[in-house]
C-alpha cells in the first residue's frame, strides 16, 4: 500500500487547509467554543485546526533578529506562576514566550533560544526594573542599553499615591472621611478619561486635603520626565521634583523618588535619541494577552496559550 502527502489537506485528516485557517482566522476574534457551536464541530477539532493556523503563521514570519526588546512577564494561573514574554518593538510582535518564572535563569532561556550572534546585534532592551531581567540582559548582550518602562514606573508612583490616599484616610474622622471613601480609581485615573461626575469628586476631594492635592499635583507632573531630549535638563527636573517633596510629609513619595534614583541609569536612556522607541507596545501587548487568557479560561495547554500570544499581532493568513 502506497500512502501519499497531499498538501492541501490539513494535519486534521477530515478537512482542506483553507478550512483549517478559516478556523484560525475565527478563533482570532472569538472563543474556540463559540467557533464550535457555529460550524458544529467539536472543541478539540477547533483548537487542532487553530493551532496549525498558528504554526503556519510563525514559520511565515521566520526566525527574528530583533535590535530593540521589550521584556516583560505575565501571570499564567493564580499565585506566583509566571512566564516571560519579550516582544521585537521594531516590529511589533511578540517573538519568545517561555521560561518557568521571572528568574534569571528563565531569562537565560530566551538569550540561549536566540543565540550569541543574534544577542549581539540587540541595542536596547525595555524591561521593568525587576533585578534578574536586568542581571541576565547585561550578561548575555552587554551591548545593550537598558530602559525602564515608563508605564511600569508610573504604575510604581500611582501606588505611592494610593498609601497617601490610605494613610489621610486613616488619618481623619468624619465628614473630612466621606471626600476620600470610594474615590482610589478617581484619584488614579487621568482627569481627560473621567467621567463629568468624576471630574467633579475629584476637585471636591483635591480641594478639601491639601495633602492628597499636593500629591496628585506631583503625580500629574512627573510624566513630563520623559519629554526632555537631554539627560541634563531631565536630570534638572527631577531634583527639582525631588525638592518639592520637602516638608510635604509624603513618604511614600519619598521612597519612589529614592527608587528613582537607584535607577536613574535605566530613566535616563530614554534622553537619547537612538532610544526614543514606542513603550506603549508592550502594555498594549499585555492587555491583549489579558483578552487571551479570559477567552481561553479553562484551558490548561501552555503550549495552546504559547502560540496565541506569538502570534497576536501577526497578519492573518
Amino acid at each position: 500500500m502506497k500512502q501519499e502527502r497531499l498538501d492541501w489537506l490539513a494535519d486534521y485528516p477530515f478537512c482542506t487547509k483553507r478550512f483549517a485557517f478559516y478556523v484560525g482566522r475565527r478563533c482570532q476574534d472569538s472563543s474556540i467554543q463559540a467557533v464550535a457551536a457555529e460550524l458544529r464541530l467539536d472543541w478539540r477539532t477547533v483548537k487542532a485546526l487553530e493551532m496549525q493556523y498558528m504554526r503556519e503563521q510563525l514559520q511565515r514570519v521566520g526566525t527574528p533578529g530583533p535590535q530593540v526588546i521589550g521584556i516583560d512577564e505575565i501571570s499564567v494561573r493564580k499565585g506566583q506562576d509566571y512566564r516571560i514574554v519579550v516582544s521585537d518593538l521594531v516590529r511589533h510582535r511578540a517573538i519568545w514566550f517561555g521560561g518557568k518564572d521571572r528568574s534569571e535563569a528563565s531569562m537565560d532561556l530566551f538569550f540561549a533560544w536566540l543565540g550569541p550572534k543574534k544577542s549581539k546585534r540587540i541595542r536596547l532592551a525595555v524591561m521593568d526594573m525587576w533585578k534578574p531581567f536586568r542581571n541576565s540582559t547585561r550578561r548575555n548582550a552587554p551591548q545593550a542599553a537598558i530602559l525602564f518602562d515608563k508605564f511600569h514606573i508610573m504604575r510604581h508612583l500611582g501606588k505611592a499615591l494610593d498609601a497617601v490616599r490610605k494613610s489621610e484616610y486613616a488619618r481623619l474622622s468624619g465628614k473630612k472621611r466621606e471626600f476620600i471613601k470610594g474615590q482610589k480609581y478617581t484619584l488614579l485615573s487621568h482627569r481627560e478619561n473621567l467621567t463629568l461626575n468624576g471630574k467633579s469628586a475629584l476637585k471636591k476631594l483635591l480641594k478639601a486635603n491639601k495633602r492628597l492635592n499636593t500629591a496628585y499635583l506631583l503625580k500629574e507632573s512627573f510624566g513630563q520626565l520623559w519629554d526632555y531630549q537631554k539627560e541634563g535638563w531631565a536630570r534638572r527636573f527631577f531634583e527639582n521634583w525631588r525638592a518639592a517633596l520637602k516638608w510635604q510629609r509624603l513618604k511614600p513619595y519619598e521612597e519612589f523618588a529614592q527608587m528613582i534614583e537607584t535607577h536613574w541609569d535605566g530613566i535616563a536612556a530614554f534622553c537619547k535619541p537612538e532610544n526614543k522607541v514606542s513603550l506603549g507596545f508592550v502594555e498594549g501587548l499585555n492587555n491583549k494577552i489579558r483578552v487571551i487568557q479570559r477567552r481561553a479560561y479553562g484551558l490548561r495547554d501552555e503550549e495552546y496559550l504559547r502560540l496565541k500570544v506569538l502570534t497576536c499581532m501577526l497578519p492573518t493568513l
